[in-house]
């Protein structure tokens, strides 16, 4: 699975939502008379008090957040054969699947805030962190690192030589782990009461986001790309070799500053570090002009295709992810907000302030030769992204927790409150790859395969077919979720 995104469960206190109040102090606060008590875990159920004071509440705006982007990353996987223009872009440009691991990041932001407003123990916390980063890095290399072969292979194993160290869960733990020691290192303990007090509060976060954000750019840009070889995986040689004729290739490179697929900073990071045999073996240049006859999709090599088409490349290495861990430190400032200022409006006024400059400076970048590319997870697009999931989140935020209209919702807050048992048994296929060992007489004949066929059968289109069945799949998880949910099961590291 290539999925843009999945959503590590971070947050395991969640802010109480306070209309009118004085200014919250980040340590051992108080509200007005009341003493800042979170709840003790994000995945508790909503307070069972009907009539409790806003105080109380859970902030249902980030579950339904973390849902949606759990239920656009099941469709544009499962949907993005069937409609290209919803899938990755193959290299350059945005599509709605490029928005869904910046949205998952931008929420491990505010989460990380929110849970990091009160600390007792700047040692324990960052012990703590350290030990969840590290399990959500294992558990990505679990589901992603090859040994799980998803829909239609019922097969599983993997070559440690050629596991897949990097991806979604891990690039997701990289940046909940900078965030998270930003937040518990770097900020002063100060009482916010005005702009000032804000900005000096969190400035020397800002400081070490524009380092981090330096070094990234230096590198993608100052990085000399010398020519590489790699080899061809056996399991496509009998259908290359027409256009290879041998199953060692070599790019040539000899440039510095190149986004284009071949000679890139961001690749030669991972083949230097990882090894080029650890790399994403699909990756999505693989349905450009120059690599698919049947782009934007997947399709056999045209004739003369570049030597690099088959080269591996991964879209969550290590210098990508730099930036990537940006876009938690936008989410951060999202939930300091939400922990320093009293009013629901001023909330969604600031927001909106934030997120409007992201954008613009995103196609800014655009203009002046920084093109929008998820696998380079370039300056510019980080700006669009954030700046999306900003409002976004401002957009949810003002219909659930401010005019309470939280019913449309219900089902993708389910989702929310349980993402990361989700993503593993329905992004990453363990259950539909489960279901298709039980199959009639062969293997193609088992109810995923067969639920599909007949939608599609019914709908008299395997497009709009296709399109149904991932509607049902996102509404059939909602309701495994809320299930959980009443059940008062929340899975989370």
């Amino acid at each position: 699975m290539s999925s843009a995104g999945v959503v590590a469960d971070v947050d395991q206190q969640v802010p109480l939502l306070c209309n009118s109040s004085p200014a919250i102090q980040h340590r051992g606060s108080t509200i007005g008379n009341e003493e800042i008590v979170p709840l003790l875990s994000s995945n508790e159920p909503e307070g069972s008090k009907p009539n409790s004071v806003d105080c109380n509440q859970r902030l249902a705006s980030l579950d339904v957040f973390r849902g949606l982007t759990v239920a656009l990353m099941i469709l544009v996987d499962d949907a993005g054969g069937a409609f290209p223009s919803i899938n990755h872009s193959p290299w350059f440009g945005v599509t709605l699947a490029d928005f869904v691991m910046p949205f998952f990041l931008f929420g491990v932001g505010v989460s990380v805030c929110l849970v990091f407003r009160k600390i007792s123990s700047r040692p324990s916390a960052t012990k703590k962190v350290i030990q969840r980063a590290s399990k959500l890095f294992l558990l990505g290399v679990v589901l992603q690192g090859g040994y799980f072969h998803g829909r239609n292979h019922l097969t599983y194993g993997v070559d440690v030589l050629r596991i897949r160290w990097l991806g979604v869960l891990q690039r997701i733990s990289i940046g909940y782990l900078f965030a998270a020691i930003l937040e518990i290192w770097l900020v002063n303990n100060l009482v916010v009461d005005s702009a000032l007090t804000f900005v000096k509060r969190n400035y020397i976060q800002w400081m070490a986001t524009f380092l981090l954000g330096s070094v990234y750019m230096c590198l993608v840009y100052g990085l000399y790309v010398p020519d590489w070889s790699y080899e061809v995986v056996s399991a496509n040689l009998s259908s290359l070799t027409s256009s290879y004729g041998s199953s060692k290739q070599t790019v040539h490179c000899g440039m510095r500053g190149s986004l284009q697929p071949p000679c890139n900073a961001v690749g030669l990071v991972d083949r230097i570090f990882l090894g080029v045999q650890h790399l994403y073996q699909r990756p999505v240049y693989r349905r450009t002009k120059e690599c698919s006859v049947n782009s934007p999709d997947y399709g056999p090599l045209p004739p003369n295709s570049p030597e690099w088409c088959l080269a591996p490349f991964d879209p969550e290495g290590i210098l990508s992810s730099l930036m990537a861990a940006i876009t938690c430190v936008v989410g951060l400032h999202f939930g300091h907000i939400i922990v320093h200022f009293k009013d629901h409006m001023q909330r969604v006024f600031l927001w909106s302030m934030l997120s409007f400059p992201l954008v613009v400076s995103g196609y800014v970048l655009k203009v002046l030769g920084i093109p929008f590319s998820k696998p380079l997870y370039t300056l510019s697009y980080m700006c669009l992204t954030a700046g999306a999931a900003g409002f976004l989140l401002t957009i949810i935020f003002y219909m659930v927790d401010v005019k309470q209209i939280k019913k449309p919702t219900i089902i993708l807050q389910w989702i929310g409150m349980n993402a990361l048992i989700i993503y593993a048994l329905a992004a990453s296929d363990i259950l539909p790859a489960a279901l298709q060992g039980f199959y009639w007489h062969s293997p193609e004949n088992n109810l995923v395969n067969a639920t599909e066929s007949l939608l599609q059968l019914m709908l008299h289109s395997k497009k709009w077919g296709t399109l149904a069945f991932v509607i049902l799949e996102i509404f059939f998880w909602g309701f495994v979720a809320g299930f959980l949910h009443m059940k008062h099961v929340y899975i989370k590291l």
